[in-house]
């Protein structure tokens, strides 16, 4: 499939701020499952600096730097993307690689440790958690410790048990509060996803991008997040446990990384222009429209 994606973001500040160096993460990916055809960014006001980097995760980033105070700052992104897997099981996966425990050759387990060690909530090991291990247990019972049984389980399990909640903004909550609470939000479930499949030593990711959606609807999209699990003989791949399937030509990846935060479509942090400014509150309206239009085959 082809999209054309017109991605706006607006920010406005209730006082005027200097932001520190931001980075943007709104450039989809160009790998194997997609192809990044064209992509380009404005901002307005426009930054002092600006450059584009490769990060840590392979992620394309975008560094802006604004020297004046601003009360108020947009971005604009259009991305032309053409999507390549059809299958989302188009692979064969290593004899060694389909029941649970998986036993990593060394060389293969270095480089993928920080996907399955790190933990995944704001200081609190969701992969270490009763709540989390009583999951993984269970579902890994139910399949009999087959990898593929198990994951495709565990991606239809979130939202037949967990209530979806619509919610732009936050961190996403830690995985056993979510499992408890069977609520979340599309990157809630991403979390809790994680968090599962690395109790049992799946190494997985977090991903943030676009999903088709209704394309007959006027309605603007949102953001959407889903899981990335490395899967020895298929590579990374994607699993989407808010709307309950593997992951195929619909979905659009921007930005994949160990943690939820390194995949942020915005980073940085600002502070106020004046001392006098410090005994006001300080508040931020964020408003972002996502439009996609699919172009065809």
């Amino acid at each position: 499939m082809r999209y054309r994606i017109t991605h706006t973001t607006h920010y406005r500040y209730s006082t005027p701020v200097r932001l520190q160096p931001h980075i943007i993460k709104l450039c989809p990916r160009s790998d194997g499952s997609q192809w990044l055809n064209h992509f380009e960014a404005s901002l307005s006001p426009e930054p002092t600096q600006q450059h584009y980097c490769l990060d840590v995760c392979g992620n394309t980033s975008l560094q802006v730097t604004f020297q004046a105070p601003l009360e108020h700052w947009s971005i604009k992104t259009i991305s032309e993307v053409t999507t390549q897997r059809e299958n989302p099981f188009d692979y064969l996966s290593e004899p060694w690689a389909i029941q649970l425990p998986i036993d990593y050759p060394s060389r293969l387990a270095s480089q993928l440790r920080p996907y399955w060690k790190l933990p995944m909530g704001i200081g609190v090991d969701d992969a270490a958690s009763p709540t989390v291990l009583a999951l993984a247990q269970e579902l890994q019972q139910a399949v009999k410790g087959n990898v593929g049984y198990f994951l495709t389980r565990l991606t239809q399990q979130i939202p037949a048990r967990c209530e979806y909640q619509q919610r732009q903004e936050g961190m996403p909550h830690p995985a056993a509060v979510t499992w408890q609470q069977k609520l979340g939000s599309c990157r809630d479930f991403t979390v809790l996803f994680i968090a599962v499949c690395r109790a049992v030593g799946l190494a997985a990711r977090f991903v943030s991008g676009y999903q088709e959606g209704d394309l007959e609807s006027d309605a603007p999209n949102d953001l959407h997040a889903w899981a990335e699990v490395y899967i020895p003989g298929g590579g990374w791949r994607g699993f989407d446990p808010t709307l309950g399937l593997a992951v195929a030509d619909r979905h659009i990846a921007i930005a994949a990384a160990t943690t939820p935060q390194e995949a942020a479509p915005v980073i940085g942090k600002l502070r106020r222009t004046t001392e006098t400014e410090l005994y006001n509150p300080l508040s931020t309206a964020l408003d972002s429209h996502i439009h996609i239009k699919a172009l065809g085959q």
